[in-house]
């Protein structure tokens, strides 16, 4: 990666990226800005800014997982600060943003969650964001200032690659992820079958009644853009399984993993669960099956594009 101006750029962690946030300063050869987020016991949320940012550009890190809201509410905070103490411009770098699954009014009386959320982004003075596999490509839209978005897909298909599973078949979880379940397959050089899933409520439990398309003597990737419950991935294992797959394995960009969704893994016909390091606090602890892949190198190049004014289309088109 070629050299980064340390004069101009500064990088901030927020508390939901600390390890991310080091990760993307070690590929950049900076170190990170000296910056502190304290919680008072009431739950209030106070971050500070300790080195002089006026007239740089500043990149604050800071996913929005777990817990979301405080994450959320610190990179609010943390642009205001920035934007208070004249920093010359703001970039926001969410490895995940959470409230991006609301991206449609697709009930009565329900919120667009993803497009209140970037309002307040854009409120607090953020003037670019950079973030990786949004639930749905339209929730960019959502923002009037530019919007870098990433894809783990690069990433995941070298690894994947590297393994030379025999006789490998791309599975889509369902059909809305059919599109990017193509260019999964494109890139792997290989087909693609459909899951059926159906969900009948906000209960983040769903049944897969069954593929679209023959996998029989196939080993098998189930690709998604986050998994939270697990509970979808190892019920279409199983499916798979039954439909004469040889073996499953499956490959998402944002590992949430909430509590019992690790045992759900290991207890599945799963051989491997495939995740990046856009999530980092967790509350269920990785097991042998889940293997985590890094994309601070796609983040560190972009923020190094973004500051050096080059084009970053390079990197985020597939």
């Amino acid at each position: 990666m070629p050299p980064t101006d340390r004069a101009g750029l500064h990088l901030f962690a927020g508390s939901g990226s600390l390890k991310f946030a080091a990760a993307i300063c070690t590929e950049l050869g900076v170190s990170p800005g000296r910056g502190e987020t304290i919680k008072f016991s009431d739950g209030n949320i106070f971050v500070r800014v300790l080195e002089n940012v006026r007239d740089r550009d500043v990149f604050v890190v800071q996913g929005t997982c777990f817990p979301t809201n405080d994450n959320f509410m610190e990179l609010l905070f943390w642009i205001d600060a920035l934007k208070r103490a004249s920093a010359r411009s703001v970039t926001a770098v969410m490895p995940f943003f959470s409230y991006a699954k609301g991206d449609k009014k697709d009930e009565p009386r329900v919120s667009i969650r993803g497009r209140v959320c970037a309002d307040a982004l854009e409120a607090a003075g953020v003037d670019r964001v950079v973030t990786m596999d949004l639930h749905a490509a339209q929730v960019q839209g959502f923002f009037r200032v530019p919007v870098d978005h990433l894809y783990a897909l690069p990433v995941i298909c070298r690894h994947v690659a590297g393994m030379h599973l025999p006789n490998l078949i791309v599975a889509s979880p369902d059909e809305g992820f059919v599109r990017m379940a193509c260019k999964y397959a494109t890139a792997l050089g290989t087909d693609m079958v459909v899951g059926e899933k159906y969900r009948s409520a906000h209960n983040e439990r769903a049944e897969v009644r069954g593929i679209v398309g023959d996998v029989r003597g196939h080993s098998v990737l189930i690709v998604d853009d986050f998994a939270l419950s697990c509970g979808s991935l190892t019920a279409m294992a199983e499916v798979l399984l039954a439909r004469g797959a040889v073996d499953v394995r499956a490959a998402v960009s944002h590992g949430l993993l909430a509590p019992g969704s690790t045992e759900r893994v290991e207890a599945s016909p799963l051989k491997e669960l495939l995740i990046t390091d856009t999530v980092e606090n967790r509350p269920a602890p990785l097991t042998p099956k889940i293997r985590v892949v890094s994309v601070a190198p796609l983040f560190a190049e972009a923020i190094r594009r973004i500051h050096s004014h080059e084009s970053v289309s390079a990197i985020f088109e597939i």
